[in-house]
């Protein structure tokens, strides 16, 4: 039951913050900050080194089981390339699982554990094999190859499917995404990049409160 309410929880929220870093401290700053701007769904990637400090530091901080909303996010792994990583990353305290493509081992054992795990994939066949392993959101990457109309396109075939579109994803073209199905997005550097460059992590808080507000935008 925890997975389907988690899959709930990650599509009410809409915005997936995908952050990576040079150090699992800063990562964890960058957290913090989008956390406090409103994105309540936090997908550490696997690329920042000494990754699952983070996930765990932040894991103890922000339990998605909490009674205090200011304290509530959901805290998850990226760039998961193989079943021993996300099987690491959930005995650090990561609540979903996501790849940059379709491993099948991977996706076993997640269900085997009952947690969330969004693969990326490219193609239709790719969709229909995640359906069929018992995926229930597939992550469309890089989303940037791709318009807001190729969910209308995947929902031909696969109306069942469950895409959030990640890579390529802004301001500008949040709402399209939203309105042309996509159940959630996730949203990589253009989060981070200026606060990133001017050493002010503030301005992550002020980019999430954005997306937050674009999102919920389009969902009216």
């Amino acid at each position: 039951m925890k997975k389907l309410q988690l899959v709930q929880k990650i599509v009410n929220e809409g915005v997936v913050a995908v952050l990576r870093g040079d150090t699992p401290d800063e990562v964890v700053e960058m957290a913090e900050q989008a956390i406090e701007g409103g994105i309540k769904v936090i997908e550490v990637t696997m690329t920042v080194p000494f990754a699952l400090q983070a996930i765990e530091k932040l894991a103890k901080k922000y339990s998605s089981t909490t009674d205090d909303p200011s304290r509530y996010a959901i805290i998850g792994v990226g760039t998961v390339l193989d079943p021993e990583t996300a099987r690491a990353a959930i005995l650090s305290g990561s609540e979903f699982v996501v790849g940059p493509s379709l491993n099948p081992d991977t996706i076993t054992l997640c269900n085997r554990y009952r947690v969330p795990v969004m693969p990326g994939v490219m193609t239709i066949q790719e969709i229909q094999r995640a359906l069929e392993l018992g995926v229930d959101v597939v992550k469309l990457f890089p989303g940037n190859l791709y318009s807001p109309s190729m969910i209308k396109a995947i929902k031909g075939p696969l109306p069942q499917a469950n895409v959030m579109p990640t890579g390529g994803v802004s301001l500008d073209n949040l709402g399209e995404w939203i309105k042309a199905g996509a159940v959630a997005v996730g949203i990589g550097s253009d989060l981070t990049t200026e606060a990133v460059k001017q050493r002010d992590y503030s301005l992550v808080a002020k980019k999430a409160a954005q997306y937050v507000a674009a999102y919920r935008a389009a969902k009216a």
